[in-house]
């Protein structure tokens, strides 16, 4: 993904986010997760990924 691509993905996101509003942010990053992490093949692929951020956040 080109940073173009991250920036118009993020953008999405956050528009999204307004769209929907703080009541609902959670359910919606929770269904975002979701359809992201059933892209990929295996959880192997996925589960580094949120021991990544769980790390990031806890550092926070």
């Amino acid at each position: 993904m080109t940073d173009a691509d991250l920036d118009r993905s993020y953008a999405a996101v956050r528009e999204a986010l307004a769209e929907v509003g703080p009541d609902k942010a959670q359910l919606f990053l929770s269904m975002l997760c979701l359809a992201l992490m059933a892209r990929h093949p295996s959880a192997e692929m996925v589960l580094p990924l949120v021991e990544n951020v769980r790390a990031q956040c806890a550092a926070e």
